[in-house]
């Protein structure tokens, strides 16, 4: 292998350590390596720009619209409407639960199932008793199941079946290929989840996030013959306090929100404050303030017209992500102010302007109305309790599933290619109303478009510069030939790669040494594709190895350790199962060649 070979494995090293410390998002790690290896000649510009016209990555794109029409015209609500209804116990819950979620999650993208029920299975909790926590990882472990059952079911799949028809030229996986082994590992996975889940999921009531109001807001009064009256709020300093945030005022029984610099104070405004409420003595130092006198009756409390209080989760796609509160500029952004924040199940104490944002947070905001309007399909939020939102469209509900049975059955019967049925099913999801055009736009999730197509380009220079062959001649030493411990190792590796970085740039990265090792091995590469595809999407151990895995862990209330814990027996026993299977369908010996 010559320097070009050393140079692109250095590189994949770099790209996983940056991936997995996570300073920087995955596409723009994934765009750094395409742009180097174009820039250093080691792959042409074609070669490094083929990810962008792949077909597996076109195909992603259209399910995403695809999933969008489902989940706008109400397609999701008819299921959850008619099965979850009224369980006895936690397990009969997590049922409920399981098999419409792992059905659902074989035709649609898992990513959006899982956000539209989140809303739904939070307030479903509620009305029933049992706290989300037992009943969001279970969510997240159907929908990634679920996604194992067809080519379509998850981006991995359908993006590692175009690379295979890419480096192989030939005509890839049918719809229903991956389903002979993946319908056994679901079936078992699920059959475990319930009956081990129950038990060892924490129980976390999430009503005592937040607690009283007084725990994180304190109200003060502006004096009648003070010398703030007339000055603005930039202009009485009351913007620039380090630990406190002014929410709201409240003035002559009418509330005015997101509280903008210019507004004029007047004299007997109740102002709301939210933060570090030990501050409260630095507050009334500052002349002009003083204490409230609705001390009995926190102002946040009582019901307003002009204000609503909601409860959000940030998704791994929000644009705060990283930032401090202060720096987020909440106010500016979104026209709400943050009250709090809780994280691993827990009210996050201190200075609220100082807190960094993270994945799976849950913010308590003192919004608008129009807020909940606006951020119902934003990607920022996952509106996590129960608000009166807008609906959507329930007339075209049966016609977004008609849609979906159209275009799968199309795929399934060699009609149209997988390509084409997407295609089609996403014209027609927007032609026939079930989403509008803005709202099929915000379904594509960019920055995993991105991370894909850019993975192309690695996985490329990998195959091109002969370092794939060197990896699997390295494998093939460890394994010594043996069919079925090779397909364990490569099972390993992309199950801990898919841990640390994502799922698409984990199975992208594998699928060139595979293809190198079976050539050498002399033996059919579908059952390791296969594997790679499970392998990649089978990510349970940690809240960061599968997108809908971090979009459960604040709803749910849940700590790291809880996945840990759980996630990290249930990867062991579920890729044990999933090699056996294989090799069973596929008849490759357990005991020799």
């Amino acid at each position: 292998m010559d320097w070009q070979g050393w140079f692109a494995l250095s590189l994949a090293g770099l790209a996983l350590l940056l991936m997995s410390i996570g300073r920087f998002g995955p596409h723009l790690v994934m765009l750094a390596v395409m742009v180097i290896l174009s820039a250093t000649g080691i792959i042409d510009s074609a070669q490094a720009l083929s990810g962008f016209s792949n077909s597996g990555l076109i195909t992603v794109v259209a399910m995403f619209v695809v999933a969008a029409g489902i989940h706008h015209s109400g397609g999701v609500d008819l299921v959850v409407h008619y099965l979850l209804r009224n369980p006895k116990s936690v397990r009969s819950a997590q049922a409920r639960i399981a098999l419409p979620v792992s059905l659902l999650s074989g035709f649609l993208n898992n990513t959006p199932v899982v956000a539209t029920m989140i809303p739904a299975v939070h307030a479903w909790s509620r009305k029933i008793g049992i706290s989300p926590s037992k009943l969001m990882i279970p969510l997240s472990y159907s929908a990634i199941l679920g996604g194992t059952l067809t080519l379509i079911g998850t981006s991995t799949n359908l993006v590692v079946n175009g690379q295979y028809q890419t480096l192989t030229g030939s005509a890839g996986f049918s719809v229903f290929s991956i389903t002979a082994v993946g319908l056994p590992v679901a079936v078992i996975g699920l059959g475990i989840m319930l009956l081990f889940l129950p038990r060892l999921l924490p129980e976390r009531k999430d009503q005592q996030k937040f607690g009283s109001m007084r725990e994180f807001t304190l109200e003060v009064a502006v004096a009648f013959d003070g010398p703030l009256v007339g000055k603005s709020v930039g202009e009485a300093g009351l913007r620039e306090l380090e630990q406190l945030y002014l929410v709201e005022i409240e003035r002559d029984g009418s509330v005015v929100t997101a509280v903008p610099s210019e507004e004029r104070l007047r004299g007997g405004d109740r102002l709301v404050f939210a933060g570090d409420t030990q501050a409260i003595s630095d507050l009334l130092r500052i002349n002009g303030i003083v204490p409230s006198v609705h001390d009995d009756e926190p102002s946040l409390s009582q019901d307003r017209a002009e204000r609503c209080l909601v409860e959000a989760a940030l998704s791994p796609q929000s644009e705060v992500l990283g930032l401090t509160i202060r720096d987020a500029r909440f106010r500016d952004r979104y026209g709400a102010v943050v009250l709090a924040v809780a994280r691993g199940g827990e009210r996050v104490s201190g200075n609220l302007g100082n807190i960094r944002l993270k994945p799976g947070d849950v913010l308590l905001l003192e919004a608008r109305p129009a807020f909940v309007s606006r951020q119902r399909y934003n990607k920022d939020f996952l509106l996590i309790n129960d608000l009166d939102t807008e609906t959507p469209r329930h007339d075209r509900a049966y016609v977004s599933w008609a849609i979906l049975l159209v275009l799968v059955g199309a795929a399934a019967l060699g009609a149209l290619s997988m390509l084409n049925a997407a295609l089609l099913g996403a014209a027609l999801m927007i032609i026939t109303g079930c989403c509008s055009v803005g709202q099929a736009q915000k379904a594509v999730d960019v920055p995993v478009v991105l991370t894909i197509a850019s993975s192309f380009a690695l996985g490329a220079a990998l195959d091109a510069t002969g370092a794939a062959g060197f990896l699997a001649r390295e494998i093939l030493d460890v394994s010594t030939g043996h069919p079925l411990l090779t397909l364990l190792l490569i099972y390993l590796v992309v199950s801990i790669l898919t841990e640390v970085i994502t799922n698409n740039a984990a199975a992208v990265l594998v699928v060139p040494i595979v293809l190198s090792m079976t050539a050498s091995m002399g033996v059919p590469a579908e059952p390791f594709i296969i594997a790679v595809m499970m392998a990649a999407s089978a990510s349970f151990a940690t809240p960061l190895g599968y997108q809908t895995n971090m979009m459960v862990f604040g709803p749910g209330g849940y700590r790291f350790m809880d996945f840990v814990r759980v996630g990290v027996p249930f990867n062991l026993i579920i890729g044990l199962v999933t090699v056996a299977v294989i090799g069973v369908v596929y008849d490759i010996p357990f005991n020799g060649h």
